[in-house]
């Protein structure tokens, strides 16, 4: 399964992430450092640490699982 994280820093210098399942792919990145200012702009989010003060990165990250068959 793939997911866009959006990596921003809240006002104490954390990293505060947030993940959204299965995007568009190929991911526009104009969109979205476009979408990370818009959620900076109109301080969408909070955190533990404060409102969001600025972007750090945005990655795609995909997980794969392979089971493993033990022997008996």
């Amino acid at each position: 399964m793939k997911k866009l994280e959006l990596k921003f820093l809240n006002e104490d210098g954390k990293t505060v992430t947030y993940s959204l399942e299965k995007p568009i792919e190929p991911v526009d990145a104009a969109k979205v450092n476009s979408t990370m200012d818009d959620i900076l702009t109109q301080d969408a989010f909070t955190s533990s640490g404060g409102n969001l003060a600025s972007k750090k990165s945005a990655r795609i990250v995909e997980r794969n699982v392979k089971e493993i068959e033990l022997p008996e």
